[in-house]
């Protein structure tokens, strides 16, 4: 499929090498702006952002193994996410609020930026591979928490203040362009 530009919408998983890792997640951010642009479903815009964020961090060769999404589980009785559209290995299919990462994320709605899962009290290890993770919150234009923002990486110390600030205004994004 050919855009209005000219170029095909793959071509915007292209990220030059040559950029810092603010100026990629910078680019990611506007990329993702420019494919929600009068598409609120949320399912086609977590797909496309994951892989925006898997092709992002691959051209910074960072290693992430998983990158993608758990939305609140409207069907469970508690406070339960389920997965969402990711890039990756098959994961856990879902995750309660006072469990993991994630579900530290969801129940505090504060990003979780851990430097090495295995030093997080009730890390879940959806791959055991993963050696440091970050996760974000996803809140709606009211507030109101729809799910979170999940990235893991095969190396310790795999994500920093910038991709904190970077992806929390993906997050941010996200949650103002979407119908849930």
């Amino acid at each position: 499929m050919v855009n209005e530009q000219g170029t095909h919408h793959a071509d915007l998983t292209s990220f030059a090498s040559s950029l810092t890792k603010s100026e990629t997640l910078s680019q990611l951010v506007e990329t993702y702006l420019a494919l929600s642009t009068d598409q609120p479903n949320w399912v086609c815009n977590l797909s496309n952002a994951s892989s925006l964020l898997w092709h992002a961090y691959h051209s910074l060769n960072i290693p992430v193994n998983w990158a993608g999404f758990y939305v609140i589980d409207p069907k469970s009785p508690t406070d339960q996410l389920i997965l969402g559209p990711f890039q990756g290995k098959v994961a856990c299919q879902t995750i309660r609020f006072n469990r993991g990462v994630c579900g530290a994320a969801a129940e505090t709605k504060l990003t979780q930026l851990v430097p090495n899962v295995e030093e997080f009290p009730g890390h879940i290890a959806c791959d055991g591979e993963t050696k440091s993770e970050i996760v974000v919150p996803i809140l709606d234009k009211n507030g109101v928490l729809r799910g979170v923002l999940d990235i893991d990486c095969l190396a310790l110390e795999g994500f920093d203040e910038t991709d904190k600030e970077e992806l929390e205004l993906l997050a941010k994004s996200i949650g103002e362009t979407c119908e849930w």
